[in-house]
């Protein structure tokens, strides 16, 4: 199948999972997953997805992430810190203790169970984001609360799988030089990203406007460029080239893009005032357009075609999958909203939704489970469906209890008295 028809029967089932969204009320998130889980097991769509649309996806992620923290204000994002750290910790404590022990009962392999405990570590906080942003929760204090609790989360996480893959499978011990090392790379790519905000996006003043070619230029005259004709296409390249710095301090390219539309302020957009147009918003509209509309809704469909069924493997692996979503669900809820209640003063029903937001597992967790079953070969046949499984319920559970818990959250998020 010519990858351009795959790309084509993708958008037809965006059509479709958008009008089942429309008639069901849910979050289109659920059935642009659902559509490709079925698409996938009936034959529509191939197993393995060719390089053309892997890489349109991952370009989907990352404008989705632009997006949501161009929407962002940097103050309240980085204010949030302070109040997400229990969240971040307690919230991946829990689940990788959950899933260790679970798969060790099950199956019996330190290593094994090291590396699913280390799959559903990290939250998936694009999906999270999205579904928050289809109920119109997206700009309360607790969808920023998830934000930034999952961002130091993916840190972490990354962290764990450079310092955790290579003990697992035989080939290195844990050292206290590379934990640092590690850490020092994390703390210099948030310095690197600050500078980029701090110093290069606005225009020069005092001695730095003197700098040949670069001192009477920033973001605002690369925006302005061709009377403002440009203005999306230098967002995205921004978002882009933010990605490929996040990917070579060895994160996700989407936490470098969402950096990256944190950082650019409405009022770089201050120009060509005699064209009437409000080249913010106009960014905005397009950027969300591309994100959620047709680029961005590839991702989450060839998302759910990783889960293909195998009859008697789905069929023995059901009751393993299904300890491990319950298990990790409740896990997950009460651990990240306890942290949410306790150590980030958020009020219970904000909390609730911090719980409810943190269920979601995407990109790292395949990341995962793709070195431990495919490289490696450390993981079972039956424990890797059993993971994809729990995935996939998990990432169903997000839209559902946001939608659900929506009714009950006033999303004023205010800190406890």
């Amino acid at each position: 199948m010519h990858d351009i028809s795959i790309l084509a029967i993708i958008w037809a089932s965006v059509f479709a999972a958008s009008f089942l969204a429309h008639r069901t009320r849910l979050t289109p998130v659920l059935w642009y997953l659902f559509c490709g889980a079925v698409l996938v097991n009936i034959g529509v769509l191939p197993t393995e997805m060719p390089v053309f649309i892997e890489d349109f996806s991952e370009l989907g992620i990352i404008i989705i992430m632009f997006a949501l923290g161009f929407e962002e204000d940097a103050d309240n994002f980085l204010g949030s810190i302070k109040r997400s750290w229990g969240i971040a910790l307690f919230g991946a404590v829990a689940p990788f203790l959950v899933a260790y022990v679970t798969t060790l009962m099950l199956w019996n392999s330190h290593n094994m169970a090291l590396l699913c405990g280390l799959a559903m570590t990290a939250t998936a906080v694009s999906l999270t984001m999205v579904s928050l942003k289809s109920e119109g929760l997206n700009h309360t204090p607790a969808a920023t609360g998830i934000m930034t609790s999952a961002v130091l989360d993916d840190i972490g996480s990354l962290a764990l799988v450079a310092i955790l893959v290579p003990i697992a499978a035989g080939e290195a011990v844990a050292s206290p030089l590379g934990i640092l090392l590690i850490i020092g790379k994390a703390l210099l790519f948030f310095v690197l990203v600050t500078i980029i905000g701090g110093w290069l996006f606005p225009a020069r003043v005092g001695f730095l406007s003197r700098i040949p070619i670069i001192g009477n230029f920033g973001l605002r005259q690369l925006l302005a460029m061709g009377r403002g004709e440009y203005t999306v296409l230098a967002l995205l390249l921004i978002a882009v080239l933010v990605g490929l710095l996040a990917h070579q301090f060895g994160f996700h390219p989407a936490i470098g893009a969402y950096m990256a539309g944190l950082i650019i302020k409405q009022e770089y957009f201050d120009y060509h005032k005699d064209r009437e147009i409000d080249f913010y918003k106009q960014s905005r509209a397009i950027i969300d357009n591309v994100a959620f509309s047709w680029i961005g809704p590839v991702f989450f469909v060839a998302l759910g075609t990783e889960l293909v069924f195998d009859k008697a493997i789905f069929i023995a692996v059901v009751p393993a999958a299904l300890l491990l979503f319950v298990g990790l669900f409740i896990g997950q809820v009460l651990s990240a909203t306890l942290a949410a209640r306790y150590t980030g003063d958020f009020d219970w029903p904000a909390s609730w939704m911090i719980g409810f937001g943190m269920l979601g597992r995407a990109e790292l967790a395949f990341v995962v489970m793709d070195i431990a079953y495919v490289q490696l070969q450390i993981m079972s046949t039956e424990a890797f469906y059993a993971l994809m499984l729990t995935t996939f319920l998990l990432n169903c559970s997000v839209p559902l209890t946001i939608r659900w818990w929506k009714g009950r959250f006033s999303g004023a998020g205010v800190v406890a008295g």
